[in-house]
């Protein structure tokens, strides 16, 4: 089944929560999948810890730093995913990353073990698009691993169709400026014309938009132009102290999802 797909088939206004590996403590990736799932998150993307996250601001970098920390890496994710489908047997999931990492530990071993463990799709924000064509397209497809890409204000209308064209899941729009979890609101009339305009070109893949969303008051509005949002800065800060991460994860996306 294309989990993705049926995802967006069968729902609205999805809730895409992004929660680091490894973050607040090594053996909590499973445990917070499962209590966001059953909270009424409809997609997990599950970061990749990273040294140098270049599309991620302070929080997500500071909970990267923790992870790393507790040990956490490929190997030990990949490990502790093996019970990621008895978790969560039909949400889509997702790992999002850096391309370094990844290269490192090979490309080929790497879309192997994440199809194996139930992945549905990867996020890499600084994987070249020629590069996604020429080297590793046909390595993603031959692993049924779905490749998201990331839309944002300045992107052109000629390079927004050809993103469009080579995803088989949904496209990323981000905000505004700046990096994840930003607390610069972007200009609200610019941001307005910004998803009229994606709107209006009538692509063929759904939308999810990111970057500065932290509560149900802005999950709502992003669900006013697009199929839905994703939330991460604002679940990892609401992580940070507490004494139960499962449990302060499902109340957060109760919050959000609450009619």
């Amino acid at each position: 089944m294309d989990r993705i797909k049926h995802a967006f088939a069968s729902k609205r206004n999805l809730l895409n929560t992004y929660f680091t590996a490894g973050y607040p403590s090594l053996h909590d990736t499973i445990p917070l999948a499962k209590a966001l799932v059953e909270a009424g998150a409809d997609i997990l993307e599950i970061g990749m810890p990273f040294s140098d996250p270049l599309a991620d601001g302070p929080v997500i970098q500071g909970s990267s730093s923790v992870a790393l920390a507790n040990g956490m890496n490929l190997p030990v994710l990949f490990e502790q995913l093996q019970g990621l489908r008895a978790a969560v047997p039909e949400t889509p999931v997702l790992l999002m990353g850096y391309l370094n990492p990844v290269m490192q530990f090979g490309v080929e071993e790497f879309c192997r073990q994440a199809a194996a463990v139930g992945v549905d799709g990867l996020i890499l924000p600084d994987l070249p698009l020629d590069e996604y064509e020429e080297f590793y397209q046909e390595t993603f497809k031959k692993h049924g691993l779905k490749a998201v890409f990331l839309i944002t204000p300045q992107t052109s209308e000629e390079r927004i169709r050809r993103l469009d064209s080579l995803s088989e899941a949904f496209l990323y729009l981000v905000s505004g400026p700046g990096t994840t979890g930003g607390t610069t609101l972007p200009d609200a009339e610019a941001q307005e014309k910004y998803f009229e305009r994606i709107a209006g070109l009538k692509l063929r893949n759904p939308r999810l938009i990111g970057f500065g969303i932290a509560d149900k008051a802005g999950f709502d509005r992003a669900c006013g132009h697009a199929e839905g949002a994703i939330i991460g800065s604002a679940l990892i800060r609401a992580l940070e102290d507490a004494t139960d991460a499962p449990a302060e994860a499902a109340r957060f996306v109760r919050g959000i999802k609450s009619a």
